[in-house]
């Protein structure tokens, strides 16, 4: 789904004019089979699964010291990342993550205001929060995306005079459009805490900047994108395709 907005509104991030116009995974280097790796438990009375930290462009889950480092390059309003989160979680936390042979860093790479309102609020709450309301945007992704696009329907004329409001109101102004701080209010975060993180400019144009730093150096042409150890992953659109490779790579 395309969310209508005006040329002017593309001003408000240097991301929007990405040519971004769907999902899909890029091409890269495939995976070859190596031996079994050993695994590696987590502290007593925990799980890799549960352990969170933050990084420059995203926040990961697992052992940070996990030989098989997974990143997936994600955005919130792709149909296609939607479809590898409940396709993928489950497995990947019980037979991945929580071995410590893979850590998994999920990146926002934002190509829409719609987008970056979700990725925004997601990643200002913080690494604990993240990984649940990420799970939650995507298993949510239909009535999200449907909800946006009749609200915007609805509001071409506030989504016009967007523009005209001072910089620091307006993601939260756009936000409040497609109505995200109703889904996060349903979700247990006040609008005011929904609000206060929209209105955080530097957040948000590092959140901008991360991905287009992030697509300049790995030539990013789709979402999802995949990396494992650094390198961009061939053939691996689907929980599936990065399943088999992290087992070729010795997750099994």
């Amino acid at each position: 789904m395309t969310i209508p907005h005006s040329s002017r509104l593309l001003a408000l991030t240097a991301v929007m004019a990405l040519a971004l116009s769907a999902c899909g995974s890029g091409a890269g280097t495939a995976t070859t089979t190596t031996d079994a790796l050993p695994k590696v438990a987590a502290a007593a009375g925990s799980s890799w699964s549960q352990t969170f930290s933050a990084t420059e462009d995203g926040f990961v889950m697992g052992n940070p010291d996990a030989p098989l480092k997974l990143v997936e390059f994600a955005s919130f309003t792709c149909g296609h990342c939607a479809e590898f989160s409940v396709a993928s979680h489950e497995e990947l936390k019980r037979d991945f993550i929580d071995t410590g042979r893979v850590s998994f860093e999920l990146r926002p790479f934002v190509r829409d205001p719609l987008d970056l309102s979700l990725a925004t609020v997601a990643a200002c709450l913080g690494a604990e929060r993240f990984f649940p309301l990420a799970e939650n945007i995507f298993a949510s992704h239909a009535g999200l995306m449907e909800a946006a696009q009749t609200a915007a329907q609805a509001s071409s004329a506030q989504l016009e005079n967007v523009q005209s409001l001072p910089e620091g109101d307006r993601l939260a102004a756009l936000a409040n459009i497609y109505a995200v701080p109703d889904f996060f209010a349903a979700r247990g975060i006040p609008a005011t805490e929904t609000n206060r993180c929209l209105a955080d400019t530097a957040a948000v144009e590092r959140r901008t900047q991360a991905t287009t730093r992030n697509q300049t150096q790995y030539e990013i042409t789709g979402t999802p994108t995949f990396l494992l150890n650094g390198q961009v992953m061939a053939d691996a659109g689907t929980w599936e395709q990065v399943r088999d490779q992290l087992r070729s790579a010795g997750a099994r």
